[in-house]
């Protein structure tokens, strides 16, 4: 006998079928905000075609690259409420820049309906070799023995690992140098050549240069330890209780699109993230599958701007 949890989901998927068959054969668009080849773009990819067959027609992936994603992402909030088009967001979309920058041309409360977290890139805490320190802790002491000294890079102003890093220096009271980069990969270069003490990286960007020793892991910015590094503590874990500033990829839906069609895309969209393929294809991306409802991923957009536009203030932080 099927429970009314299960019945009200086939109902919903009944409801966006039916939604889907009285309009048209075109296809479902899966706007995704950056150039093809990223991490974004492939894990929109390896999903498109397991949506495709929950929904019961094709899903393309469409990238629409472009000031810092808030071209896709206005793409998106300007569409019809029908459930054919999908912003596949991140937290610096929808979080990180709407909090530096006051003119985008969406607000991501008001023109959007959460779908559902799809996935987490955690950040890592990393500093070239030659800083003399082994822990969280120890650097603290050690930055606070240099204001102003010790240079970390970012893929850019108002980027999740500038801010991210000033919410560190503003929870642990120490100064620390922001040198902003066209890209989080040059700024990865010049910490490896000594150029930069410290920055705030990506696990599938750090790891290997962790194992190989090319720079020292210090703590990660996620609430748990990662499953793949499991002796590295987090930051919290290290005298700075709540500190976390993981990356999170989400569903976005357009403002005003009804709620079973939501709840139908939020069904197929947590089956495919239960699928083991899944899960470890993006875990070969650096990034884990994550489950989430739609009032936890608004809980979480919620959280994240104000935590932001905190920061922002406080740092002084103005847009490039």
């Amino acid at each position: 006998m099927l429970s009314l949890a299960r019945c009200t989901a086939l109902l919903a998927a009944c409801f966006l079928v039916g939604q889907v068959m009285a309009q048209s054969a075109a296809s479902v668009r899966l706007v995704v905000p950056f150039a093809t080849g990223g991490p974004t773009d492939i894990a929109a990819r390896v999903m498109a075609p397991l949506l495709a067959e929950a929904l019961g027609r094709p899903v393309i992936v469409d990238n629409k690259a472009g000031a810092t994603g808030a071209i896709g992402a206005d793409i998106v909030a300007r569409a019809a409420p029908d459930g054919n088009t999908v912003l596949f967001g991140t937290s610096s979309i929808m979080a990180a820049n709407p909090a530096l920058m006051q003119k985008l041309p969406f607000d991501p409360v008001r023109d959007f309906v959460p779908v559902g977290q799809v996935a987490a890139i955690e950040n890592i805490l990393v500093v070239h070799p030659s800083v003399p320190v082994q822990n969280v802790q120890e650097f603290i002491r050690y930055a606070k023995d240099r204001p102003g000294k010790l240079f970390y890079g970012s893929s850019g102003s108002g980027s999740t690992y500038h801010l991210g890093a000033e919410l560190f220096a503003s929870q642990t009271q120490t100064q620390l140098t922001h040198v902003p980069y066209k890209g989080q990969g040059p700024a990865a270069q010049d910490l490896l050549a000594g150029h930069l003490q410290l920055m705030f990286d990506a696990f599938n960007s750090a790891v290997p240069n962790i194992k190989a020793g090319r720079v020292k892991a210090l703590g990660s910015a996620s609430a748990k330890r990662h499953p793949e590094l499991p002796d590295l503590p987090t930051i919290s874990e290290q005298g700075v209780p709540g500190y976390v500033t993981t990356i999170w990829l989400a569903l976005f839906l357009p403002a005003k699109t009804p709620k079973p069609v939501v709840d139908a895309w939020h069904q197929a969209t947590q089956g495919i993230l239960q699928k083991p393929e899944v899960r470890e294809r993006f875990s070969k991306l650096g990034m884990q599958a994550v489950s989430s409802s739609p009032q936890e991923l608004e809980a979480l957009l919620q959280q994240e701007l104000a935590q932001w536009r905190r920061v922002v203030r406080d740092a002084n932080i103005k847009p490039e």
